[in-house]
């Protein structure tokens, strides 16, 4: 587990900071998705060594975007880099894999009965083939349901995000048409549906209109106690969201780091699961960034792929595999402070 190295640098670090009598301050922005998780992490990181964590919860994009522009630390994201992304950071920049989230399918329907849906059928109703819920197609699978004749509203995310990201790369992935017509990315040109700000947008949006649908991370669903589709993945099984059905998505990844899951063929696993990360620069003595802040920047990433792990609280995100947690710590091991890795060095 090499916990005795990960509390060993925490030690270091809590003496550090002690005698010095000063507080080190790390700053991060990005994805909303697993904030309720990372609150919870920087506090008690923060509690046991004195360092102090700044993080704006404020999308994806912004977070990558502040990222480039060397104003954060780090960031965090539920999508990878893009190409273009990767070409005006100015230097090498590592995806780790903090845990495994989902993204669910909630709607507003008289009863709010359970509801299993397709790709097709998401893809169809997301592009507006599929208007209504009384349409002959949801109804063959969703047999003994009585669904009424209600128009389809589609509530879909306005600005750049990681939940989108997922979202889309799983239409991609397991819906032929939308991936020509839309494809994947943070944003979208979206066929239909009305566009707003963050989970908390789609809540209110599909809370208030009847007939709605839209797609936000699980524990915000399990949080808002909404109503989520179960999807019917490759293996032709109907999976409903759990923690369970999280994990199981990353069954087959091999270790391998970073690794998108959606579209899982794992038998058991829920297909709209993925990791999300943090993105920090492989090497961290850039812009005036000190020793003692690339030693605490690294120790908390040792921390979140160690000790973290066992404190998914609130309970609404899967941990990682022990496969993908080795690579990723391996990759944690490859960051560098003027060219020594920070695990020689701290």
């Amino acid at each position: 587990m090499r916990m005795h190295r990960v509390e060993a640098l925490l030690f270091c670090l809590t003496m550090c900071f002690a005698s010095e009598k000063s507080t080190v301050i790390i700053q991060g922005a990005g994805a909303t998705f697993p904030y309720p998780l990372y609150e919870h992490w920087f506090k008690a990181f923060g509690d046991s060594t004195g360092t102090r964590i700044l993080y704006q919860a404020v999308g994806s994009g912004d977070g990558i975007r502040q990222l480039i522009a060397r104003k954060v630390d780090f960031c965090a994201s539920d999508a990878l880099m893009s190409d273009q992304e990767l070409a005006q950071a100015g230097g090498a920049v590592v995806h780790i894999p903090t845990c495994i989230g989902g993204v669910v399918l909630t709607y507003n329907l008289p009863g709010n009965p359970a509801i299993r849906l397709t790709p097709q059928l998401i893809q169809d109703i997301f592009l507006g083939t599929i208007t209504v819920w009384s349409d002959k197609r949801i109804k063959k699978e969703n047999p003994g349901l009585s669904l009424p004749s209600l128009g389809i509203t589609v509530v879909h995310r306005s600005e750049g995000s990681g939940t989108t990201h997922i979202f889309t790369s799983y239409l991609s992935a397991a819906a032929p048409e939308w991936k020509r017509n839309v494809g994947a990315g943070k944003t979208v040109r979206w066929p239909r549906g009305i566009g707003v700000q963050g989970n908390a947008g789609i809540v209110e949006n599909v809370k208030r209109i009847p007939g709605s649908i839209g797609y936000v991370e699980y524990g915000i669903a399990r949080d808002n106690k909404l109503p989520v589709a179960a999807v019917r993945n490759r293996s032709g099984a109907y999976v409903t969201p759990t923690l369970e059905s999280l994990s199981a998505a990353a069954e087959r990844t091999g270790g391998d780091t970073p690794y998108m899951i959606v579209n899982t063929e794992s038998a058991t696993g829920y297909p709209i699961s993925a990791f999300t990360f943090i993105i920090v620069y492989r090497e961290l003595a850039y812009g005036g960034r000190s020793r003692e802040n690339a030693a605490a920047l690294v120790a908390m990433l040792e921390w979140m792929i160690s000790s973290g792990q066992a404190r998914m609280a609130p309970p609404h995100y899967a941990p990682l595999p022990e496969s993908v947690r080795m690579a990723t710590l391996d990759m944690i091991h490859r960051i560098t402070f003027k060219g020594v890795s920070c695990a020689q060095q701290y």
